[in-house]
């Protein structure tokens, strides 16, 4: 029951959060810091946006603001990865046990779990938010939800500056 109390805690203070920061840079940046801070299980916490390159290049998954060890996986292709299969899909993703799903990407030998949850700015992705835990199936319902609220919160920001 605490967990649940701590994330509608948490949840209240990421939408106050939302509602002062002025870019969704700031509010991507405080994000991570607060989510990382205050998961204890949420080891790496990071967006990736989604960059257009000039054609013929394809799409990439591009690391913005993120808390946790450096990543190798600074872009990455929509058809690689957890991220990139939450990216093409639009749907999240959760991987209980990363030694056993081939598209995982490794960033650390202490990952066992992830979740990728894609943003969407006027129903189009426009990017997504990624989090590994060092502990295997660290992402039950509630976390879900949470991170997945989390990237409304985003998603909600960008597309008031893409009016």
């Amino acid at each position: 029951m605490r967990k649940v109390s701590q994330v509608d805690q948490l949840k209240t203070e990421l939408a106050n959060l939302a509602s002062e920061t002025k870019s969704a840079q700031e509010l991507m940046s405080r994000m991570v810091k607060l989510l990382h801070a205050r998961m204890l299980k949420y080891n790496w916490v990071g967006f990736y946006m989604l960059e257009q390159g000039p054609p013929p290049q394809p799409p990439m998954l591009v690391l913005g603001s993120f808390e946790g060890a450096m990543t190798p996986h600074t872009r990455i292709a929509l058809n690689q990865g957890i991220c990139g299969a939450a990216a093409s899909s639009g749907k999240t993703v959760v991987v209980d046990d990363v030694s056993k799903d081939p598209r995982y990407l490794a960033c650390s030998q202490e990952t066992k779990s992830e979740i990728a949850v894609p943003i969407f700015v006027c129903g189009k992705l426009a990017g997504e938010l990624d989090i590994d835990s060092h502990f295997p199936a660290a992402f039950g319902v509630v976390d879900r939800e949470l991170v997945e609220y989390c990237a409304s919160l985003v998603g909600e920001h960008l597309a008031k500056n893409h009016r």
